[in-house]
């Protein structure tokens, strides 16, 4: 290159550079001196994609639950800006094995915590410093960067700060601006945690973000957070337990980006580790989930989050400010990008060797079930871009879930086959493997989730591959051609939550419904206990109610049966006592302090995003001045309630439910309804054997607790489902075993329960925890007065994704009376 042409070349990145604004010189203050609200990185971003167009591109792809907008940019070179749908395509063709690219495709996601919040802040300097002083990085890299996942909970984190902090701030610990109220600025709208949702995809931005996230498949995926202020920098490798599926270059790499940034980390005399704490196993995570579709994924972790403010004091007495916080993140995204870039060619053939057809044990996964049970998974397959058929009659062997041994079952054209021979294969594994290997049992989430039993299904893992049919997600067909006025009546069944979901919209359209305690059979046709009745006498003063019925029936494909008679031909008559009719009842939910976000978020969004059905929320700090008198059910989400309730607060409690209310009791809040005052339920009396009774050493002291702990298995349970909590379920049930609390047996109403038989059919459970949960129960009714309390020990809502799980909460909103 003569000087001439190397002058011009100056000017002109001089020139492009100029027209940039750094994030202080847009913003008006020093980067880490103040927190950016979301509206104002919004506009740093497009300031930067008006400037550089040849080298960004802006994308808004989706919108949170409180209308804020969701981001992605890349960043490049400006050639490979100008071609970048066909270095996507070509970038693609390595999953088929047939791709030539050279392009290295590197996704930085910000902020999946809102209040991790330096998060956000250190990628407006990170992209900076791209397209100025680190362009060379990106001849060869595309960088998608994500620069806030959370909006609404970023936002409200950063809002509640200002309100709180002193001026400029200050870095006393015990000071309020370092300790957020009940509902932080981690969580999203609904308080779910958006970095557990990426294999399950309940959440609004979740789903949006998957969509472009399976567009592209980047070969390398870090997920920026914090950590306790306490905490030195966590990055890669990450720690053990791996699963099976991680290759061994995926590891090998971790390695590699590690060692760079250590390199930098250590030039500044910065602290760090790595391969404790944050492991590779549970697939809904930002590093797993991406780690399962072919990228090396992983989580980058800051001293700070909620506590750390602008500024604070940590135990060893040094300040961590916001600044600090910006550099750590802004050097290990900086570091990140040239790794990548320098290996680029590498990460190309190593990525199209993953999608190479990989010899899985179980080739196939056949599951039979519920019809809309198998609907509602296809719907997430496919979010997955996770292809499913169906086979042809005949019979497969393999490993049967339901029983936990070898067998074989029937198939059907309405059986779906999900098997590894795709693109997904290694994700399929993951998500449909009976029980995923642990090599340590040490891990920071759960350890079994597997999609049967999540959604109830009977399944077969085999090892022969089944041929299937491509299939799709169902289509809307009339189902409402029996429905007619001159029936005398119109039943349906109830076993599924779109059928609690078809029961909610006629609730609301004023549809009166009436449902069995007993089974029956009418015109031949056989019907279970709970199966839904419409009757013609019960809706006469409803205008339209035939065409009502119609819509709904088309809306949600349910089969309806007319009958011209009350009369059966087994069972209870429609007239009968057995026959009652379906409340429409006002619903109370608990919040603020002790419940859990969490666990109220699960039930705050199921009702409105699941159900479709009215809630109130009373928060806990006037809970005494409401008239529960006004609401027909309370729920009582999950927390650490201790002695929450008081002498007097219990009895009205009891009172309350004696003259008819409905308490349904999740998790932690059980505990506080316990004792002389309370109801009665009791807690299971552990005898520690002698084992336990000896002193341990210190250095075994993490090993020895795990035996008392479950980190997330799956239990096989006794469902009575004679009683209405059981309705539309069968003789057994798999439970999601979150820890080892465990109750008595009630004196009646035992609905799912543990008896003897403590293994886990999946995940991990320590000894002692299998002794303690041994014959207690999992949900129970206890009749007090004329109403009733509903015990829920494990949590049927869990994170939204354990589907089977939900009808039992439809059931006791419903059913139970």
């Amino acid at each position: 290159m003569t000087r001439q042409l190397f002058f011009i070349l100056f000017l002109f990145t001089v020139t492009i550079s100029a027209q940039l604004k750094s994030p202080s010189e847009f913003l008006g203050y020093e980067l880490g001196t103040e927190f950016t609200r979301h509206h104002e990185v919004v506009d740093y971003f497009e300031h930067l994609a008006k400037e550089a167009s040849d080298k960004v591109k802006l994308t808004v792809y989706g919108q949170t639950n409180e209308r804020r907008p969701l981001l992605l940019t890349y960043v490049s070179s400006a050639s490979n800006i100008s071609n970048l749908e066909s270095i996507r395509q070509e970038h693609l063709k390595n999953t088929e094995g047939d791709g030539n690219s050279n392009t290295a495709i590197v996704w930085l996601s910000y902020n999946v915590h809102g209040n991790e919040s330096v998060c956000t802040e250190a990628s407006m300097q990170t992209i900076y410093d791209l397209l100025t002083k680190k362009s060379s990085h990106l001849e060869n890299t595309v960088v998608i960067m994500d620069p806030c996942v959370n909006p609404d909970g970023r936002d409200r984190y950063i809002n509640w700060y200002n309100q709180h902090k002193n001026s400029p701030y200050q870095v006393d610990p015990n000071s309020k601006e370092h300790h957020e109220g009940w509902w932080t600025g981690r969580s999203n709208h609904y308080m779910f945690d958006l970095n557990r949702d990426w294999a399950w995809l309940t959440q609004k931005e979740s789903q949006q973000r998957m969509k472009l996230y399976n567009e592209w498949l980047p070969h390398v995926h870090a997920d920026f957070h914090e950590q306790g202020v306490d905490n030195p920098y966590f990055f890669a490798p990450a720690a053990e337990p791996y699963h099976e599926a991680v290759t061994n270059f995926q590891r090998d790499f971790q390695e590699t980006v590690g060692s760079n940034h250590a390199k930098y980390f250590d030039q500044e005399g910065w602290f760090y580790f790595t391969k404790e704490i944050y492991d590779l196993f549970y697939p809904s995570y930002g590093d797993t989930y991406p780690t399962y579709n072919g990228a090396i994924g992983m989580t980058y972790e800051q001293g700070g989050s909620g506590r750390g403010g602008l500024g604070v004091l940590t135990r060893i007495g040094d300040t961590l400010t916001l600044k600090d916080r910006i550099a750590h993140h802004y050097t290990t995204g900086l570091s990140t990008v040239e790794v990548s870039s320098q290996n680029a060619e590498k990460l190309n053939s190593e990525f199209r060797k993953f999608y190479q057809n990989r010899n899985f044990r179980y080739k196939s996964y056949v599951l039979n079930g519920n019809r809309d049970k198998i609907a509602a998974l296809k719907k997430l397959l496919s979010k997955h871009k996770i292809k499913f058929g169906h086979p042809s009659k005949g019979s497969v062997k393999g490993y049967n879930y339901r029983t936990g041994s070898s067998g074989s079952v029937s198939m059907s054209n309405n059986s779906l086959v999900v098997s590894t021979n795709q693109t997904k294969g290694t994700l399929v594994k993951v998500l449909f493997e009976p029980n995923a290997k642990l090599s340590d049992s040490l891990t920071y989430d759960i350890t079994a989730w597997s999609l049967p039993y999540a959604y109830g299904l009977d399944g077969i893992a085999t090892s022969s591959l089944i041929t299937a049919g491509e299939g799709d997600i169902d289509t809307q067909i009339p189902a409402s051609k029996s429905v007619s006025a001159s029936n005398y009546a119109h039943i349906t069944d109830w076993n599924s939550m779109e059928d609690a979901r078809f029961l909610t919209a006629l609730l609301k359209e004023g549809i009166r419904v009436r449902t069995s305690h007993h089974p029956f059979a009418i015109d031949g046709k056989s019907f279970a206990r709970g199966s839904l009745i419409i009757t013609r006498a019960d809706n006469e003063n409803n205008t339209n109610y035939i065409a009502k019925l119609k819509t709904m029936a088309d809306r949600f494909q349910k089969n309806i049966t007319g009958s011209k008679t009350g009369f059966v031909d087994s069972g209870k008559d429609f007239g009968s006592p057995y026959v009652q009719m379906v409340s429409k009842p006002k619903v109370a939910v608990l919040s603020g302090e002790p419940t859990s976000t969490l666990r109220f978020g699960e039930i705050w969004h199921f009702f409105e995003q699941q159900l479709h059905y009215p809630l109130t929320v009373i928060d806990s700090e006037y809970r005494n001045r409401v008239d529960l008198k006004d609401y027909d059910i309370l729920i009582l989400p999950g927390g650490s309630y201790g002695d929450f309730f008081g002498e007097n607060e219990l009895k009205n409690l009891k009172d309350w439910v004696k003259d008819g209310g409905k308490l349904i009791a999740l998790g932690g809040s059980i505990a506080a309804l316990v004792g002389e005052k309370g109801f009665g339920i009791k807690e299971k009396e552990f005898e520690k054997d002698s084992d336990q009774k000896k002193p341990k050493s210190h250095k075994n002291s993490q090993r020895e607790s795990i035996k008392s702990a479950i980190t997330g298995a799956i239990f096989k349970t006794k469902v009575d489902n004679s009683h209405p909590l059981g309705y539309g379920y069968g003789s057994d049930y798999f439970t999601l075993k979150l820890g080892s609390d465990s109750y008595d047996f009630l004196k009646n109403g035992n609905v799912v329960y543990l008896e003897n038989n403590t293994k886990p059919v999946s995940g991990f459970a320590g000894s002692t925890a299998q002794k303690k949960v041994g014959n207690s129960l999992i949900f129970g009714v206890e009749s007090h007065g004329k109403g009733n309390v509903i015990y829920m020990v494990d949590n049927p809502l869990f994170r939204g994704f354990w589907e089977n799980g939900k009808l039992f909460f439809a059931n006791a909103l419903f059913m139970v009376d």
